[in-house]
């Protein structure tokens, strides 16, 4: 049996030969790369990042430059959880996080159900080779395929913030962890490329309906060993598609750089 529920009828999904359908017969193939493609949308093609965003990113984040979040948010999901839990990554990318705390969860002893969603083809295809074990659907997180109260913990890196859609599928009880960027987060990286850069709005944590139960900001500045990485690091965000073909090109010059990373990493506990 699937994690996950028919985005159509909202019905249980069972594993059929290399599909997953339910009661009503609704089918959804799994793909060649192990995703199975949940998202109910009008329009056809892609949705979400496209393959340059995710191949910038896989590169990066394979050097190992985001390994102190990557372990932060790892030892996150370990604290809050126990045999039994499901734990849905929210917006999983390539699930270069998802994979190491499934793994961690393992290496602990804990048997727990890891479900991962992304609004990206790209970003799933590109998952294969580091998600066994992760049952992994193409779907948006605005209109998640899982049942109400059906998860213990959600991860959210960086995805938008979809209070109405949570706070359905998580139990009460249940723990959000949610990773955001700092003031200071790439503000050499912007310096470079901007002419005015501005630095980011942190606002206060809290949510309503949930409350704050642990906090961890990471401040690091890491040396970027190559143009390439400096480069990377720039398509992975969104600034690359706001910003002018001459601008980013001022990038091409520089063949190292020490640029400060900010997070926090916050697990709220639903009410």
């Amino acid at each position: 049996m699937s994690g996950f529920v028919c985005p159509v009828c909202g019905g249980v999904l069972e594993n059929r030969d290399k599909s997953l359908v339910c009661e009503k017969n609704h089918c959804f193939d799994l793909s060649k790369s192990g995703y199975v493609n949940l998202l109910m949308s009008q329009k056809s093609g892609n949705h979400g990042d496209d393959k340059i965003m995710v191949h910038a990113r896989r590169d990066f984040l394979d050097k190992g430059y985001y390994s102190a979040l990557r372990d932060k948010i790892s030892e996150t999901v370990l604290k809050f959880s126990q045999n039994g839990s499901v734990i849905l990554d929210a917006g999983c990318g390539e699930c270069y996080y998802t994979s190491d705390f499934y793994e961690k969860l393992q290496s602990a002893g804990i048997s727990a159900a890891v479900l991962a969603v992304d609004i990206s083809k790209n970003a799933l295809a590109c998952a294969k080779s580091r998600s066994k074990g992760i049952e992994k659907a193409v779907a948006s997180i605005f209109h998640l395929p899982l049942s109400d109260a059906s998860c213990d913990i959600i991860v959210n890196v960086f995805a938008p913030f979809c209070g109405e859609e949570f706070k359905r599928v998580l139990k009460k009880g249940g723990i959000y962890i949610q990773i955001i960027p700092l003031e200071n987060h790439l503000w050499e990286l912007k310096e470079a490329v901007y002419d005015n850069p501005y630095k980011n709005e942190v606002k206060e944590y809290a949510i309503e309906g949930f409350e704050l139960a642990r906090c961890s900001e990471l401040h690091r500045k890491v040396k970027l060993g190559s143009c390439e990485d400096i480069k990377n690091l720039f398509m992975m965000t969104p600034y690359y598609y706001k910003t002018s073909e001459k601008d980013f090109k001022k990038l091409e010059s520089i063949d190292s750089m020490k640029v400060s990373t900010e997070f926090a990493v916050l697990a709220f506990r639903k009410l």
